[in-house]
């Protein structure tokens, strides 16, 4: 089986390597969110040398892509943002005419369009990255956890890379890829590549070589730069962090190696020889980045009691759904993240319990109605059409959620054995390619619907893939636990003492179903369970987090200043953004919540302060 396996990524490669584009068909499946032109000519490698200035908060250097051309005729149009193009050559050392377009928008960036000669083969484009660019984000001392370097990382996804490399930013187009990265004295860079080597002392720095041999799209090339180390969790899995919270992070781990044999177990061979998880600054906006062998990964789920790891098997998932079979654009967005939740949820079965799975999927349904509630419909379909539309505007519950709901009802129909062969064969049969929801479908119809049409009939795949809303048949799992919590919330709101209710041996999920329950509370009973509880000063950050949003919402102040201090400091967008509608939505909202944010703004990556800003009506300079 391994060997019929190593084949087909074989098969895969060459094909990804193809000099015609018909046999590589999707990249003719057009991306409104790229001026690339695969179709015509298209980079298949690329290698990139960049300085870091940390004063002037800039990379300088080059970007050099060898190419596949189907089109002599047709340029080479890649993608930049807030880059500035010094020249053009092309593999001999000559310059190329080359024109840089004005800015077409503001996520969407200038085209660079380079003219080609007959036999020109590599690219070479020298450039420099701006202070603004919204792929990076480069922190003062003060803003990571020791405060003893700067530190530096980028976050490509969605379309974020064009800001820091003049790539073709479409996940339509895979590259393979090396690196040299130059560094300031003390301070280690890894990127998200199978091979990584520190190599020459330089005068002022040193330098580290990195090489990723597997076809990736451009939103998986990511770098970190900082006074890093790093523990050793299995001979391919480790920890990196500052040196401060190596021991923590290492010992949250703990059961990495054991998450990356249930995922092979389940799902196939893991294809990109390491996993580590690297923890970034609180400022990250997201959970975690799912970088091929080095996951990106927030402060925020380290809770000391591995109560938070599932966002660690999602990031692990993805070396399946995500990074190994991609979304060919980001309509098609939810063949990533549908994927990956389900995956994640499989994980945690595995390695932690049904128990502890049931919880994490009816929290995750739960937080999926919600938001199906305030969403228009048109963007409650898995399919969401994005054209002229930030890709980040599909980035919701319904990607993750629904996504995975379809899939378990999937399994649900025609059982978990099947279930498991289909994903198998979709994973190694498509295999380093990036695919279109169409794609999907008909590979489902072939090898599951058209297998069982009795089965088949049970479910309307065109109501759960086109449709808006969540349809009836979603599965969603009762918990005892859960009926537990329920019935203590029940009590408490009848008027029985906090200190009465049983909370022996509630993990993080009873605690957020918990506050969940606790509707349009009273200063006072808010008062008794923080005596009770110490929600104000408990060091999760998930159950903190909701806490707060109660807090706020409802009036009790005496959570106001650890609120300030927690805005301050985490740049989570999941937690800022229904913390920030909390403070907007209580006396004297608006005014506090700027107050606030343009104290904080300056912490946060820009995928935070977009989202954010709009939100709020902050206009920056004003």
């Amino acid at each position: 089986m391994r060997t019929l396996t190593l084949l087909a990524s074989c098969l895969v490669l060459a094909a990804c390597q193809s000099t015609d584009s018909s046999k590589v068909p999707w990249l003719t499946t057009p991306d409104t969110h790229s001026f690339a032109r695969p179709g015509e000519v298209r980079s298949s490698h690329l290698s990139l040398n960049l300085s870091l200035d940390f004063e002037a908060k800039v990379a300088t250097g080059w970007v050099t892509h060898e190419l596949i051309r189907d089109d002599q005729t047709a340029p080479f149009v890649v993608d930049t943002n807030e880059l500035s193009i010094l020249a053009v050559t092309d593999g001999k050392g000559q310059e190329l005419t080359w024109e840089l377009a004005a800015d077409q928008g503001e996520w969407r960036g200038r085209p660079l369009t380079v003219t080609l000669g007959k036999s020109t083969k590599k690219v070479r484009i020298r450039y420099a990255t701006s202070p603004f660019s919204e792929a990076m984000q480069w922190l003062a001392p003060e803003q990571t956890n020791d405060k003893e370097k700067p530190f530096l990382f980028t976050q490509g996804q969605a379309i974020l890379t064009r800001s820091w490399i003049p790539l073709q930013d479409s996940p339509a187009i895979r590259v393979t890829w090396d690196a040299r990265i130059k560094a300031p004295e003390g301070m280690s860079t890894v990127m998200s590549a199978q091979y990584r080597k520190e190599t020459d002392r330089l005068k002022e720095g040193s330098s580290t070589r990195f090489e990723m041999s597997r076809p990736v799209p451009s939103y998986l090339i990511a770098l970190a730069c900082g006074k890093l180390t790093a523990l050793p969790i299995s001979g391919r899995c480790a920890v990196w962090a500052e040196p401060g919270m190596i021991q923590s992070a290492a010992a949250e781990l703990s059961d990495l190696e054991r998450m990356v044999e249930a995922c092979e177990e389940l799902f196939g061979p893991y294809r990109w020889g390491r996993y580590d998880v690297l923890f970034l600054p609180p400022s990250f906006p997201f959970g975690g980045m799912e970088n091929p062998c080095m996951t990106f990964a927030t402060p925020t789920i380290l809770a000391g009691d591995k109560s938070l790891v599932a966002l660690i098997a999602h990031e692990l998932a993805h070396s399946w759904s995500g990074n190994l079979v991609t979304n060919a654009t980001w309509r098609d967005f939810w063949l990533n993240e549908g994927f990956t939740v389900y995956l994640e949820q499989r994980i945690m079965e595995h390695v932690y319990g049904r128990d502890r799975a049931v919880m994490e999927i009816a929290l995750g349904m739960q937080g999926l109605q919600q938001e199906l509630r305030e969403l228009p419909e048109a963007d409650q379909i898995l399919h969401i059409d994005l054209t002229d539309r930030n890709p980040d505007d599909g980035m919701t519950a319904v990607a993750y959620d629904k996504g995975a709901a379809f899939l378990r009802r999937l399994e649900q129909v025609f059982g978990r054995d099947r279930m498991d062969t289909f994903l198998r064969e979709w994973f190694d049969e498509h295999a380093f390619r990036s695919l279109t929801t169409d794609t999907f479908l008909a590979f489902l119809d072939e090898r599951l619907l058209s297998s069982d049409y009795e089965r088949a009939a049970q479910i309307d795949i065109n109501k759960w893939v086109k449709g808006g809303g969540l349809p009836g048949d979603a599965p969603i799992p009762d918990s005892e636990r859960f009926a537990a919590v329920d019935a203590a919330v029940a009590s408490f709101l009848g008027g029985s003492p906090a200190g009465e209710i049983d909370t022996t041996d509630w993990v993080t999920q009873q605690w957020l179903r918990f506050l969940s329950g606790i509707k349009k509370p009273s200063t006072e009973q808010l008062a008794a369970l923080d005596g009770a509880f110490e929600f104000t000063r408990s060091g999760n950050s998930e159950v903190l987090s909701a806490w707060l949003a109660i807090a706020t919402r409802h009036g009790y102040h005496k959570a106001d200043a650890r609120l300030d201090l927690f805005l301050m400091t985490v740049g989570r967008r999941k937690f800022l953004v229904p913390l920030y509608q909390a403070v907007l939505d209580s006396d004297g909202g608006k005014e506090r919540a700027l107050s606030i944010y343009k104290r904080a703004r300056m912490r946060y990556h820009a995928v935070s302060q977009r989202t954010l800003d709009e939100m709020l009506g902050y206009k920056p300079g004003e």
